[in-house]
């Protein structure tokens, strides 16, 4: 018998909302409305490009040059960015993750991450998707911590968002105040900057045209809810994600290096920022026995 590579493949529906969820990473591979995607996706037998639909975890974007100290201790993680000699977007993407639950709209699956020599922490993870047939997609990231020492720890996630026609021709909205610059190898070159005058200013929905972007944004602005909202519109459609409170940053990417460039706008809700395990900015300190929850979703707006 004959498998994918990506693993068994977990489809789940609710109303006019569909979505595939795979083995391998726990990674979004598929999510439509009415059969029109909202996400970039691939097939189930080729890796996801671009860390389509991956979870980033036990740290989003790059750790410069794999080396972080904490508590006391350096660390050298395995650098899995050569080209920029970076460690980037965590240790579970690629791995295989176990279901736990699996109904008609819902899926949760589970992983177990061992400590290794870089990352010699022990977290138990669990990704929970669920569709809605008028709210569309809810993803629920879980860490819990089940070893005998403190565990630095953050998320995220990396779908890109899409209506069908290449950015250049939408508008993109994301109320924040600041955002990070970086580097040429995309590691924090210093403090926030104002977002004010320059081609990172979203607050107002403006058509991206030609816009490269690939940096966190912080001083998100949130609803009544708490909900942090970025949102692609173009070709007739709004698709929109949010991000609760346990995300604080959020990374946007115009794709400019992915395989299909600028095809599908990188919307990156993150609980830290890159480079968090050198700098230490917004880590969460998972204690023995503590667990960390964060939520956040996709949808078109009708």
């Amino acid at each position: 018998m004959t498998e994918s590579i990506t693993g068994a493949q977990y489809a789940i529906a609710a109303g006019p909302y569909r979505a595939v969820i795979t083995e391998s990473g726990a990674s979004l591979r598929e999510l439509t409305r009415d059969g029109r995607p909202l996400v970039l996706s691939h097939g189930a037998d080729e890796p996801a490009p671009a860390a389509f639909g991956h979870l980033l975890i036990p740290w989003p974007n790059r750790v410069d040059r794999g080396r972080y100290s904490y508590e006391g201790t350096a660390y050298q993680l395995d650098v899995s960015e050569p080209d920029l000699d970076c460690a980037i977007h965590g240790l579970v993407r690629w791995a295989a993750w176990r279901v736990a639950e699996h109904t008609a709209d819902r899926v949760r699956l589970t992983h177990r991450l061992l400590g290794t020599a870089g990352y010699p922490f022990r977290l138990d993870l669990e990704a929970e998707y669920s569709l809605d047939a008028a709210d569309g997609l809810r993803v629920r990231m879980t860490a819990s911590n089940p070893g005998t020492r403190t565990a630095p720890y953050g998320h995220g996630a990396h779908p890109y968002l899409t209506v069908g026609v290449p950015i250049d021709e939408c508008t993109v909205t994301l109320r924040a105040d600041r955002y990070v610059p970086v580097n040429d190898r995309m590691i924090p070159s210093g403090g926030d900057a104002d977002v004010t005058g320059t081609d990172h200013d979203l607050r107002d929905g403006p058509l991206l045209g030609a816009r490269k972007i690939d940096n966190a944004f912080a001083g998100v602005h949130r609803d009544e809810d708490g909900l942090a909202w970025v949102t692609l519109s173009g070709n007739g459609r709004t698709v929109r994600l949010w991000a609760d409170d346990a995300h604080p940053w959020m990374e946007i990417y115009t794709a400019d290096n992915a395989p299909n460039p600028r095809e599908g706008l990188g919307v990156e809700p993150m609980t830290c920022p890159p480079n968090a395990f050198a700098s230490g900015e917004g880590l969460v300190d998972l204690k023995p026995g503590e667990r960390f929850t964060g939520s956040w979703g996709v949808q078109e707006v009708r």
